[in-house]
């Protein structure tokens, strides 16, 4: 199995099969808009606005579990991602990360790669970076910026 086995809605609610990203890297996030790590997306836009025409894509996750810190709707989200980031990469329709009710990929992500304490998403802006095949490569904690994970998307770009 991989990440290309699994489809999403995407914020407009069209379905998105994530098998149309085959052959790129994947930086996959759960968001928030209200987050102490919100300043994220501008970092997430600079990766996304570098390294896109190498292959990368970044995925937005919305997610509303942590703190209620993203109550708005798909529209809304996207409004204030475009007016206060000029966030360009594809977004998704709100999703929930754990729990009976989390998304399928995230469950499959949370399996490959578990976290320190245990394999639950913690707070917003947890991401993972998937390979060019579709394999999880590497889990970031929220705290770790996107400009830390450069280097880590130079190196899968250059397999």
């Amino acid at each position: 199995m991989s990440v290309y086995d699994f489809s999403a809605k995407l914020n407009n609610g069209a379905e998105q099969p994530l098998a149309s990203y085959q052959g790129k890297v994947l930086l996959i996030v759960n968001t928030a808009s209200k987050c102490g790590f919100t300043p994220q997306y501008k970092g997430l836009q600079d990766l996304y606005g570098k390294y896109h025409d190498n292959g990368l894509e970044v995925l937005g996750f919305p997610c509303d579990q942590f703190g209620h810190q993203e109550p708005g709707s798909d529209a809304e989200i996207k409004s204030f991602c475009e007016t206060n980031y000029a966030v360009n990469f594809p977004l998704f329709s709100k999703i929930e990360v754990n729990g009976d009710n989390a998304h399928p990929l995230y469950k499959f992500l949370k399996c490959e790669k578990g976290g320190l304490l245990s394999d639950g998403i913690k707070w917003n802006f947890t991401k993972f970076l998937v390979d060019k095949h579709g394999n999880v490569v590497e889990r970031f904690a929220p705290t770790t910026t996107p400009e830390k994970i450069a280097g880590d998307i130079e190196r899968e770009l250059a397999k």
